[in-house]
């Protein structure tokens, strides 16, 4: 038997049978599914990003969310999103700065432990996009915000087997309105948004 057979021989009994071709995702609204989808939190990630005294833009990020989306592909406007992050799980690449922003000169986690979004109103804008304002509440104050929202694509996870879809969603709040007005305007009072939502649909 030659070497590259017994190569073969050997992958195939350590990985198993090769994994099939999977359909790609589509960013095509018509073969979404439609119904109740919940966050997958292991592959959602919400960042921030703030101006440092001018001279970068400072960025983190929060972890382990969870959250629910009432998908209406058909009826965009119908579409409601509710998501959760706990506060604690802000994390920068300093440490020192990381357990700062925990404390009550900042989010104060242990006071107000979540940050959450909850939509009012979904307005399409184009095919794969669309703006969706609602109720964000942080540091114990609620304000309306806007989201602009992009289909990142849907489809069956090739691993997991669900139905799963993805967007990116982008918005801007003034972090002195919601009570945390520490190092204003020396930090910057805009907060840049980003969410890359994975959402996979409950059976």
């Amino acid at each position: 038997m030659k070497p590259l057979h017994v190569t073969a021989l050997v992958l195939a009994l350590v990985l198993g049978a090769p994994v099939q071709a999977q359909t790609p995702a589509t960013r095509d609204p018509a073969q979404i599914e439609a119904g109740r989808y919940a966050v997958d939190p292991g592959h959602t990630q919400v960042g921030w990003r703030v101006s440092h005294m001018g001279f970068s833009n400072f960025a983190g990020g929060f972890s382990d969310v969870s959250g629910t989306l009432d998908l209406q592909p058909k009826d965009p406007a119908a579409s409601k999103l509710s998501i959760r992050i706990p506060v604690a799980s802000v994390a920068t690449t300093s440490a020192k700065l990381t357990g700062e922003l925990k404390g009550d000169q900042w989010l104060d986690a242990g006071k107000f432990p979540e940050m959450t979004f909850v939509s009012t109103k979904v307005t399409p804008d184009g095919k794969d996009k669309a703006k969706v304002s609602g109720s964000l509440t942080l540091h114990g104050v609620t304000k309306p915000v806007t989201l602009d929202v992009t289909l990142v694509g849907a489809g069956v996870n090739p691993l997991s087997k669900k139905v799963t879809v993805g967007f990116e969603a982008t918005g801007t709040l003034k972090r002195s309105e919601f009570g945390v007005k520490t190092y204003v305007p020396l930090i910057g009072d805009e907060l840049h948004l980003t969410i890359a939502g994975a959402f996979e649909r409950q059976d």
